[in-house]
């Protein structure tokens, strides 16, 4: 997956959480790496899946995930999984001591019931 359009490996990621979750206060499961522009969102599991609509906001269609010890990728518009791919700018996973799910002030104890299957 090295000549993939819509990876721009130099780019570093926008922060170390979900963006759209910090700015409403909200709570992510896990977390996704736009590979264009570095936006952070959370999954589709998540309760706001912002990585989804980030991809439909910005046509921006290749995420990897941002979980330790991960390096796949996935590719909304062909529904294609990538085991692996270029890598990106660093860092390429949230904090190893951020929980998942997160941040920890904010996941309410119901958490599992609130996810998308």
């Amino acid at each position: 997956m090295t000549d993939i359009d819509g990876i721009a490996a130099g780019v570093p990621p926008s922060s170390t959480g979900c963006a759209d979750c910090d700015a409403a206060g909200g709570w992510w499961f896990h977390l996704r790496r736009c590979a264009q522009c570095g936006h952070i969102g959370c999954c589709d599991s998540s309760p706001a899946q912002h990585a989804t609509a980030h991809w439909k906001s910005s046509g921006h269609p290749v995420v990897q995930s941002f979980e330790p010890g991960e390096e796949w990728y996935w590719n909304y518009a062909t529904d294609v999984l990538y085991e692996s791919g270029p890598e990106l700018a660093p860092p390429t996973s949230h904090p190893a001591a951020q929980p998942t799910p997160g941040p920890a002030d904010r996941v309410p104890q119901n958490w599992p019931d609130l996810l998308h299957p």
